[in-house]
């Protein structure tokens, strides 16, 4: 069994309020090159080491374009989501976890998820087993009492946009964005590709004869 769940509104606002908003790429506290709301190399896509480090001279239109990047990144860390946990999930706890994967790369073999799908009713616990860099503990907290309370931390009220030095290094914030704007601005969530029916019997046999000349 697996599920098929998207993040809800207020799990796209938790995220990007622990992420914050960067126009332009920053080396993280482990000297990981991120963009936009948390974006790697690791998440597929673009690499921010083939941007510039130069802060945009468009900033609204740089912070649209993180915007739709995260939109397109979610996606992916939901299919994860979705393929690593054998078990039903309430909204609020899938929330936590694409979160937890989103920052950590890590749901296909931690212990979280073992336990998860085992059905540990303390299963949470192992939020805390991922915390490295020590200041990543307060988002991990955040992420382990939404997952067991449906508490979501960020309020949404206040997305940091922050501004870097133009050389890789944060130096500060812009502003904030409220999470109306965020929400707003990344648009609704694009529409699954409907399947590419299969042909016919008789499709596929005039797709035989075509391609061994029965055209010319």
């Amino acid at each position: 069994m697996s599920n098929d769940m998207n993040v809800s509104d207020k799990g796209l606002l938790e995220i990007a309020e622990h992420e914050g908003i960067v126009p332009a790429p920053y080396f993280d506290s482990v000297r990981v090159l991120t963009y936009g709301i948390g974006h790697t190399a690791n998440a597929g896509g673009i690499d921010p080491a083939s941007m510039s480090l130069a802060m945009p001279a468009d900033i609204e239109g740089a912070i649209d374009h993180a915007l739709a990047l995260f939109r397109t990144d979610v996606a992916k860390y939901e299919t994860r989501v979705n393929a690593a946990i054998k078990v039903p999930l309430s909204q609020f706890e899938f929330d936590a976890l694409v979160s937890f994967d989103l920052n950590t790369g890590g749901i296909y073999r931690a212990k979280l998820t073992k336990r998860i799908n085992a059905g540990d009713p303390n299963a949470v616990d192992s939020f805390m087993g991922w915390l490295k860099p020590p200041e990543i503990r307060k988002r991990r907290t955040a992420e382990m009492e939404l997952f067991r309370s449906g508490d979501y931390d960020a309020n949404g009220d206040k997305i940091p946009v922050w501004k870097t030095n133009g050389k890789g290094r944060l130096v500060g914030q812009l502003r904030t964005m409220s999470g109306a704007e965020v929400l707003k601005r990344m648009g609704p969530k694009p529409a699954p590709k409907p399947p590419t029916p299969k042909p016919s019997f008789w499709d596929a046999l005039a797709q035989f004869l075509n391609l061994f000349g029965g055209k010319t």
